[in-house]
């Protein structure tokens, strides 16, 4: 929603401000479509030569990112610590058990009380395959931290790439529009034989492009690309809880503490107390 009022906020102060000032919309909007035709067209073809297929498509499903901001909210990190006191106590209580759980996240009767954690194909991997890696090898946790720790890392620089990918075509808008001003002079000067009334219109519709250019660029494309950003990294944030959970649990602190340590690694604004997350486990304990 505050994304929708910034981008109202942008267009009611530029062009508001500049119908106050005495301009008139009637150039602006003559000359709008072929300049947009020209930028937009020629931004979106860079923004296709320069990425693959599936990932221009993945960026361009992140752009709903802006609106819908972050994912997971504070009940999800409830889940999240809930679902890891499950796994790391049934693993300690029961490691054979616990197998068919992590094999089989699916059809497990602990994964699937957490519906929203279950569709998200990064958290439930990152939680079987830890479990997996830690039941192999629990005599070296470093090994098994490190590779947790490049996974994350791998995981975080592909999700970036829709916010760099946005911010190439931002950082190209300018010179887009340079381009249509430049086309707009030559189309002025072919024409240097009218009246100066004619010639005025013309420079003026030509130097739209230049403003259409640095306007997207700096006034939409750029602030795209920063939020989406924001969202992946406080996304991030949610395995980042799992990352320190399962390495407590790999240092064979006690569950309660392993849970502790993933609360206290929960962003501020997201974090649950810890009275309401003593009484989520003590109901879980009760089941």
């Amino acid at each position: 929603m505050i994304s929708i009022v910034g981008i109202l906020v942008i267009f009611a102060m530029v062009f508001g401000g500049y119908v106050l000032a005495g301009g008139k919309m009637g150039i602006i909007l003559k000359a709008m479509p072929f300049e947009i035709m020209m930028i937009g067209g020629a931004a979106i073809g860079a923004f296709l030569v320069a990425n693959e297929g599936s990932e221009a498509k993945h960026a361009l499903g992140d752009l709903s990112k802006v609106f819908k901001g972050p994912k997971w909210k504070s009940e999800d990190f409830k889940d999240l610590l809930c679902l890891l006191y499950e796994i790391i106590r049934l693993s300690r209580q029961n490691p054979v058990a616990v197998e068919e759980h992590i094999e089989n996240p699916e059809s497990s009767q602990i994964f699937t009380k957490y519906s929203k954690i279950l569709t998200d194909k990064e958290a439930i991997g990152l939680i079987c395959d830890t479990m997996r890696s830690a039941s192999l090898n629990y005599d070296d946790p470093h090994q098994v931290e490190e590779i947790m720790d490049k996974r994350m890392e791998q995981s975080l620089h592909h999700s970036l790439h829709s916010s760099h990918a946005l911010q190439s075509v931002a950082d190209g808008l300018p010179a887009l529009g340079i381009v249509a001003a430049v086309l707009g002079v030559i189309k002025t000067m072919a024409s240097i034989d009218q009246p100066p009334e004619v010639l005025g219109k013309m420079i003026g519709g030509a130097l739209v492009g230049t403003f259409l250019g640095v306007f997207l660029a700096y006034g939409l494309v750029g602030p795209f690309a920063t939020k989406v950003q924001n969202v992946v990294e406080q996304d991030s944030k949610f395995y980042n809880v799992i990352r320190e959970v399962l390495i407590a649990n790999l240092h064979s602190h006690a569950t309660n503490v392993c849970i502790e340590v993933g609360r206290q690694n929960t962003p501020g604004l997201c974090r649950p107390s810890y009275s309401d997350l003593e009484t989520a486990l003590k109901s879980l304990k009760n089941a």
